[in-house]
């Protein structure tokens, strides 16, 4: 059960914003209802994210490859509920998934560029500073501007989770 109350979804602020994330996604998810407290807040953070996910040219499968990553490091349950069946259909292998979970991957089930993509994210998110070895070895993968995209990427995901797992917003949770 989350820490507070979801926001008020119908009133002010918040039932404009809502709107438009229920006309844009189909709804309006249990981290939106959370996020519309502050509805400045929920705005910057959609427009955030959604550069992220939808207007960043980084390939989809790294994409759910990182936060799938990240989700289960910051031991996130929702992130991870919403974005495995994304994961799945951006073409990442259920084993895949499953193997996202243990605390040291198995390298047979990643190719060479994807060990390094979960090398910079366990990195990034188990200590914040990147070793010069593991940057260099993500590095040789990707132009600057994907490596800007994918640093980003895993630094909001980082993000997503910490604000999920602080207030305790989770899947089951009644509206």
């Amino acid at each position: 059960m989350a820490r507070l109350d979801y926001a008020d979804l119908d009133t002010g602020e918040a039932a404009v914003l809502a709107q438009r994330i229920s006309a844009a996604r189909g709804s309006v998810l249990h981290l939106y209802q959370m996020l519309l407290h502050s509805p400045a807040v929920a705005e910057g953070w959609l427009t955030y994210l959604t550069a992220i996910r939808q207007k960043s040219r980084l390939d989809g499968a790294i994409r759910e490859l990182v936060i799938m990553r990240i989700a289960h490091l910051n031991r996130a349950p929702y992130e991870a509920d919403q974005h495995a069946p994304i994961a799945l259909a951006e073409g990442l292998r259920p084993s895949q998934l499953d193997a996202l979970a243990l605390p040291e991957l198995p390298v047979a089930l990643f190719d060479a560029r994807e060990r390094a993509v979960l090398d910079y994210t366990d990195a990034m998110t188990r200590s914040v500073q990147v070793p010069d070895a593991v940057f260099a070895a993500v590095r040789a993968h990707f132009t600057e501007a994907r490596l800007v995209e994918l640093t980003a990427t895993i630094a909001a995901y980082n993000m997503v989770s910490r604000f999920l797992e602080a207030l305790q917003v989770h899947s089951e949770d009644a509206r």
